[in-house]
């Protein structure tokens, strides 16, 4: 029996650290890998844009009266360098959602606006913003499910003393002003 829990407490660990060597990968901090693989800048999801419900008309909290309720669930990036002198930088980034279909949805379709934001090092400047709408279609007697939006493609110059790590990119479901209120009023979930 102790040479059995041993036995899983070893390949605990040593998923654990494999996981841990899969994290430090993907270097956080815009470093490129040791494969070679071009450096990414800072990408993060819009605390205040990662949630989306929306409702018919203006019941807005009434569960009843809820259509759709979406949230950014992940990414996925890859960075490449353009041009023969490793001038430039493009990035491919690939939101994945989950969304739940609300009880007054009147169909089985829901559009998902999002978009990304490319910013400077001073987060003074929008460098490039790009807006999309994933489509969103419920299987019969499906309130659940998760989707892949389309991917983003940035482009952005390096060298003369710019780095990929001078850079932000964000990612944000496209809000009115009610459901970024309605975002703000009950925090992140």
């Amino acid at each position: 029996m102790a040479s059995g829990k041993r036995g899983r407490l070893a390949a605990r660990s040593g998923l654990l650290l494999a996981g841990l060597a899969l994290l430090a990968a993907c270097g956080g901090d815009g470093g490129a890998s040791a494969a070679g693989q071009a450096p990414c800048p800072r990408i993060v999801i819009l605390a205040e844009g990662a949630d989306l419900t929306r409702f018919r008309g203006n019941a807005s909290g009434d569960l009843t009266a809820m259509t759709a309720d979406a949230r950014i669930a992940g990414f996925e990036a890859t960075c490449d360098y353009g041009g023969r002198d490793r001038s430039r930088l493009d990035v491919r980034v690939t939101p994945r959602f989950e969304v739940e279909r609300g009880p007054a949805a009147e169909g089985r379709i829901v559009e998902l606006p999002w978009f990304v934001a490319l910013t400077d090092a001073g987060d003074s400047a929008v460098l490039d913003r790009q807006g999309f709408a994933s489509r969103v279609a419920f299987a019969p007697n499906v309130v659940r499910t998760g989707l892949q939006g389309q991917t983003a493609r940035l482009s952005m110059p390096l060298g003369e003393g710019r780095r990929a790590a001078d850079y932000t990119l964000r990612i944000s479901l496209q809000l009115t002003p009610e459901e970024l209120a309605l975002n703000r009023a009950r925090g992140p979930r």
